[in-house]
């Protein structure tokens, strides 16, 4: 992490040192009487966690589903099927575009990329992880100070589409197989789901977010490497998901920021007097 960001590191000092050389090579060429001159400088700057206000028009918010716990309802041949929590952090991120019709009242949708699957066990020595990575587009309401951000629920529904499917295997622990396929037809390609959850200041949030649809298309089918005969592995498996997620919100973000300062100098008593101001 620190290699990729040195090269950017290295550039934003670059224009730095240029701005401040050209800045003290006009400084030395101009007269020191009456002069005003200005120094401009580039930030990276970064608002975390805060909400924002109240604007008119249509605002975005950018954030993430951040540590997202899922679990899972399965059924094989209509019997239970033993499965275990599966908890993430990545790579879950998304922006939102907000529209407030009033201080307590706002709707939003935007895009999101969720890594969302399950981890079951058929047999007590075969352990299965399957997930996917979805591109969504929700749509929701939100109700309470919607304006402030100090505290509101929000509600809604949302169409996912899956295009990156992973499965690893495991016998007694130990890893022997895993593959991923895009745009797999393991999967439904689009997989709808609803969601509802409060936001509290300084823009963190919980949400729970349920698919109704199943997890695995059944109608799916691949070849026997041994026999070749077709098989449809996922044809009597339920799988319905339902994930409790800690969500963050990003106010803004502001990649190069400039700022001026002025300076102005006067001639007072046969003395220099210099002003600085912000």
């Amino acid at each position: 992490m620190k290699c990729k960001l040195l090269p950017l590191f290295l550039v934003l000092l670059l224009i730095g040192s240029s701005v401040f050389a050209q800045e003290k090579k006009d400084s030395a060429s101009t007269p020191a009487v009456d002069s005003t001159e200005k120094t401009t400088f580039t930030t990276f700057s970064l608002i975390f966690g805060k909400y924002p206000k109240h604007r008119e028009g249509i605002y975005v918010t950018r954030g993430g589903e951040g540590a997202l716990l899922s679990f899972a309802s399965m059924k094989e041949n209509g019997e239970h099927m033993r499965n275990i929590p599966r908890f993430t952090l990545f790579f879950n991120v998304g922006t939102n575009f907000n529209k407030d019709v009033s201080k307590n009242l706002g709707f939003f949708t935007g895009i999101n990329i969720k890594n969302i699957g399950l981890i079951s066990k058929p047999t007590d020595s075969l352990k299965l992880k399957q997930r996917v990575y979805t591109l969504g587009v929700p749509l929701g309401f939100k109700i309470g100070d919607v304006t402030g951000g100090s505290f509101f629920f929000f509600a809604g529904g949302e169409i996912d589409l899956a295009f990156n499917y992973k499965e690893k295997q495991f016998i007694d622990g130990k890893k022997v197989h895993k593959f991923n396929e895009w745009f797999s037809d393991r999967t439904p390609l689009l997989m709808p789901s609803v969601f509802a959850g409060f936001r509290v200041n300084p823009g963190f949030g919980l949400k729970v977010q349920y698919y109704p649809q199943n997890f695995f298309n059944q109608d799916f089918k691949t070849k026997d490497k041994a026999t070749g005969n077709s098989i449809y592995p996922y044809k009597n498996l339920e799988a319905n998901l339902v994930f409790v997620t800690l969500g963050y919100n990003f106010s803004g973000v502001n990649y190069f920021k400039v700022k001026r300062k002025s300076h102005y100098m006067k001639m007072k008593s046969g003395k220099a007097e210099f002003e600085v101001n912000y």
